[in-house]
């Protein structure tokens, strides 16, 4: 959808249209990276506008974070119950941002948010292998042959079963019979995680995602964001490109 700069400039609150046109006219506008002095330009919500030097938020811009999601949240863009959700975090912004996936309500960590939902679709498709690496502090230790059927795969229902995964062991406690293991798959179904250590007869007690892909928790807390950089974004569609 392409609106025309001073509409665009107005909508994003810089200025009246009378007013946009005049900056523009005066030289002070830049679509990427040019200078634009004709009124007839029309741009799109990929297009960077600059005013003056400062990028202006466009509402059908594309825009790509990652949220440190606290548990007890909900990784919708609404609930019914009036509980709080992903979405809650942004509620600034003046795009409508979605997260890619889900996290379970009791379960924290990393969750993609964007409003490009062709990106999304895909990074949530099996077929790509984007993995993901969860932390879980389970009940009881489990023991190599344990570790062996999670990376060879285990039974999740009747007709589902989980695909090769890698695991290891990141701490224990004898004394309380617990112990913190990671998990890296590259399938999202509901409650997999949960229910693989369950094969395995060991319960999960907390579980965090602390990757998805190449990205990463780092310098964030939990109820954190952050935008993603350019680079980041290129590697992502890079990583759904390749099929």
């Amino acid at each position: 959808m392409t609106d025309r700069l001073q509409k665009v400039m107005a909508n994003a609150g810089v200025a009246s249209r009378r007013a946009s046109e005049k900056l523009i006219v005066a030289g002070r506008v830049r679509v990427n990276g040019k200078v634009v002095t004709e009124l007839g330009v029309k741009v799109n919500g990929e297009d960077a506008v600059e005013v003056d030097g400062h990028l202006i938020p466009q509402k059908n811009a594309k825009v790509y974070f990652i949220l440190y999601k606290p548990r007890g949240v909900i990784s919708a863009a609404k609930d019914d119950k009036n509980r709080k959700v992903v979405t809650d975090f942004f509620a600034d912004l003046p795009q409508r941002i979605y997260p890619v996936g889900r996290l379970d309500y009791d379960t924290s960590g990393l969750v993609l948010m964007t409003n490009d939902g062709d990106l999304a679709n895909k990074l949530m498709h099996p077929s790509y292998h984007v993995n993901k690496t969860y932390v879980a502090k389970v009940e009881g230790i489990p023991d190599s042959h344990d570790l062996e059927r999670l990376r060879h795969g285990v039974s999740l229902d009747k007709k589902h079963r989980s695909s090769a995964a890698k695991a290891k062991i990141l701490s224990t406690d004898t004394k309380k019979n617990t112990a913190v293991v990671s998990l890296t798959i590259h399938e999202g179904r509901y409650h997999q995680v949960k229910k693989m250590f369950l094969a395995v007869k060991h319960p999960v007690k907390k579980l965090k995602r602390e990757t998805y892909g190449f990205l990463n928790l780092d310098g964030l807390t939990s109820g954190d964001f952050r935008e993603l950089s350019n680079q980041e974004v290129t590697l992502l569609k890079q990583m759904v490109e390749k099929k």
